[in-house]
């Protein structure tokens, strides 16, 4: 191994060492019981404000060997600035560890996820503009276009036993586990190896889909391809300088498989518009009503406002941003995919799932897969795999974006 390699290899081990303790989602997150409260008041006619307490943390010594490992990475090398970038991401999420329960986690949330105010890309509308977009198309469809296996719920109990199925055909054996787990508030959660699912909650076909190809396949799969990385071993985890690109390649995964329903679009949106509202002023409850309001389940509704208050106070003006990401990252995601096609380099995104990584660290690390030192992928979705389906998506996307729809409307 070259000296430069190994000198960043060694970094990159000291910083999987160091982040083992920092769990942005699983510490910020609220306990099982905070809903059954929280909704016994709703049923009294008397709902008050979540109390949560959170643990005090003190990440001192791991902030003081992310420092010593960016001061000793190469900034002009490719791992280097990798290094140096995964350093600062991780010392932000230690900050708002640190502050969790206060307003401070807001400006740490910010500063890793951004804001609904942020444009796309491509100096799009705002991420806010763009989920009202899809709110008011959800709002215009007729429920009543729904095909009659849409409105099965489909129990957790035989959803896992579909999705385990779904998974050791992927796989060819047990790689990824399908659990429940009754202490869940999201209806879903997906590690490298473990995929639970909220027990007692109901789901559909389109979220049977959905899991599989954004939890699973991506999710999963991309820390499963990480942990096959000699050299950088990082790869497998959720930095969160991550999370806009792997949540946008998630979501991309459900678009391009026919597993996005409008539906799911505008949960996504409403969640933007919700942060936008807890940032604006709106407490807990207001944020639970505009949910309820919408047209989502008491629990749903519930599980929606505190994933906008992780974190941060209850009584409005703070928000936990990460929601906000989807619609960026997804939109960011589309165009990268085009614009590998359009320059015949659509190994780049093939080698997005070699691990968690960034668009622009994919770009970055062009040569060191091509010299070996990174590994390919060792699993794709078959999506992915499928090249010349892939490109004929996408060359047909290029040129229908050609296309002015307004006008047409003009002209009609």
């Amino acid at each position: 191994m070259q000296p430069d390699i190994a000198h960043h290899a060694a970094l990159d081990e000291r910083l999987v060492k160091a982040v083992r303790g920092i769990r942005l989602l699983s510490l910020a997150s609220w306990p099982a019981d905070a809903q059954t409260r929280f909704l016994a008041g709703v049923a009294r006619g008397q709902p008050a404000l979540p109390a949560i307490e959170y643990p005090r943390l003190d990440f001192g010594d791991a902030r003081r060997e992310l420092a010593a490992i960016a001061a000793a990475a190469d900034p002009a090398h490719p791992l280097g600035c990798y290094l140096r970038d995964s350093v600062h991401s991780w010392d932000i999420a230690a900050q708002l560890l640190e502050s969790l329960g206060t307003p401070t986690v807001t400006t740490h949330s910010v500063a890793l996820f951004g804001t609904p105010e942020e444009c796309l890309p491509g100096d799009g509308p705002t991420t806010r503009e763009a989920a009202g977009h899809f709110i008011a198309i959800a709002n215009d469809l007729d429920h009543e276009l729904l095909a009659p296996e849409e409105h099965v719920p489909v129990s957790a109990t035989a959803l896992q036993l579909q999705l385990q199925a779904d998974l050791d055909e992927f796989f060819d054996g047990r790689v990824i586990t399908v659990e429940l787990d009754p202490t869940l508030i999201a209806k879903a959660a997906a590690g490298a190896t473990r995929i639970r699912l909220r027990h007692g909650a109901a789901f559909s076909d389109y979220d049977r889909r959905q899991l599989l190809q954004h939890e699973a396949l991506v999710h999963s799969l991309t820390a499963l391809n990480g942990r096959e990385q000699t050299v950088l071993p990082s790869l497998a985890l959720a930095s969160p300088r991550v999370t806009a690109t792997q949540e946008g390649l998630a979501t991309f995964a459900e678009q391009i498989t026919g597993s996005i329903d409008i539906e799911r679009m505008k949960r996504i949106s409403l969640r933007i518009e919700a942060v936008a509202m807890a940032l604006a002023g709106a407490d807990f409850i207001q944020v639970f009503d505009y949910f309820r309001d919408a047209g989502q389940s008491q629990a749903e509704s519930f599980s929606s406002a505190q994933r906008v208050f992780r974190g941060v106070p209850t009584t409005g003006g703070s928000a936990f941003t990460k929601d906000t990401v989807y619609l960026r990252g997804l939109i960011g995601v589309h165009t990268f995919f085009r614009r590998s096609l359009q320059q015949d380099r659509l190994r780049l995104c093939r080698r997005l799932f070699a691990g968690k990584m960034t668009l622009d660290d994919v770009a970055a690390f062009e040569p060191l897969f091509e010299d070996g030192v990174l590994a390919p992928p060792r699993w794709l979705p078959r999506w992915v795999s499928r090249a010349n389906g892939l490109a004929g998506v996408l060359a047909f996307s290029l040129f229908a974006n050609r296309i002015r729809l307004d006008r047409l409307s003009a002209d009609g």
